[in-house]
């Protein structure tokens, strides 16, 4: 069930980049949503190493 918590993020993405990412995901065993959070949580840990635990309230 979703977490209503949750935020919702729509993405505008052309069809060649659509089927990479389906590719990558299905090798790597994840959803493409999964992957994309992968993704995301990745870009996310290595901007943390460099610059810095980001606070919540920071924005």
């Amino acid at each position: 069930m979703r977490n209503k918590e949750n935020k919702h993020l729509g993405i505008e993405v052309d069809p060649e980049l659509h089927r990479k990412l389906h590719y990558i995901a299905k090798y790597e065993g994840r959803s493409a949503n999964g992957q994309i959070l992968y993704l995301i949580r990745q870009c996310i840990r290595e901007f943390e190493e460099k610059n810095g635990e980001i606070e919540k309230d920071d924005k």
